[in-house]
């Protein structure tokens, strides 16, 4: 720990942001993994399950403010897109290669910069939009629509990054007026109370290896959002943001091991193109906001 505390802020972010993608990518491995028997519905109940009881404590000390909502209409919408790109997502996982899925799921930073023009009225420049571009080049190389390659569930996980992306633009809007706790709270009740019926419909009794991995399922998700939040706190956004990106590398090792999956070359090029251009878009970002805060009288000069 003494070693820890000497290093950099940067070099701390950094070695907790690859534990915290380390456990999304053992989270990710464990779903497919139990995907292959149980129902997604059953895995996600659970999953929201396993979320509200760990939020219990702050819900019920703060209750009945922790539930109030200056804009619940909004809190409604996040639970309904949460629950595309969560049943989307977990079943791409299921059916697809993990390296596949995983960088697929990456295409949801380029929906944010398309939602945030609509919602949020950011302005984005050419090279941003370029930048866009390409990477949904890369989405499409990924896909190979047109060949035998291509699989309904590759769809399903840019649909699933759509949401994704949606759920974040959404999330700075509610940041502006709702505390953390009860946009967390909202998310993990809301799912869980839509997928409690479709689960007891589909329920298969789970063994007792599953029940382990589905616990496990909801200890690693809550220890890396958490290591997620630290490496955040300490290093910079833009560097993290793009550091990230090895959870192609612990994927592609979890579906070699687990299930002898290795990337096909298409996956490694358009991963490749989808990963430059998210890096891209992120610095553009960093930049535009440096700018933003440099400018005459703290506003900048706007130049995405």
């Amino acid at each position: 720990m003494e070693r820890f505390d000497k290093q950099s802020d940067n070099v701390k972010g950094a070695l907790v942001l690859m534990l915290a993608a380390f456990g999304f990518s053992l989270m990710v491995a464990m779903i497919k993994v139990v995907g292959e028997r149980l129902p997604v519905t059953q895995i996600l109940f659970l999953r929201q399950l396993g979320m509200t009881i760990m939020l219990a404590p702050i819900l019920i000390k703060t209750f009945p403010g922790s539930l109030n909502s200056s804009r619940i209409h909004l809190q409604f919408a996040r639970i309904l897109l949460a629950l595309i790109a969560m049943v989307f997502g977990f079943t791409a996982v299921i059916n697809m290669p993990l390296a596949d899925a995983t960088a697929i799921a990456f295409a949801k930073s380029f929906f944010v910069t398309i939602f945030a023009v609509f919602f949020l009225k950011e302005t984005v420049g050419v090279y941003r939009w370029s930048a866009v571009a390409i990477g949904f080049i890369g989405v499409l190389v990924m896909l190979r629509p047109g060949t035998a390659g291509f699989s309904v569930y590759g769809l399903m996980a840019v649909c699933a990054a759509a949401s994704a992306g949606l759920v974040m633009v959404i999330i700075r809007i509610l940041t502006r007026t709702d505390p953390p706790s009860t946009i967390l709270a909202y998310q993990a009740i809301g799912v869980g109370l839509i997928m409690a019926i479709p689960a007891m419909i589909q329920w298969v009794p789970p063994t007792p290896t599953e029940w382990a991995l589905l616990a496990g399922i909801g200890f690693v998700s809550y220890f890396a959002q958490k290591a997620n939040i630290y490496a955040f706190s300490y290093g910079e956004a833009s560097l993290l943001a793009s550091l990230d990106y090895v959870r192609i590398v612990y994927a592609t090792f979890f579906g070699w091991v687990l299930f002898s999956e290795l990337p096909q070359t298409s996956t490694w090029i358009g991963a490749g193109i989808v990963i430059i251009a998210s890096i891209y878009t992120v610095h553009r970002e960093t930049k535009r906001k440096q700018n933003l805060a440099s400018g005459p009288n703290g506003r900048g000069f706007n130049n995405p």
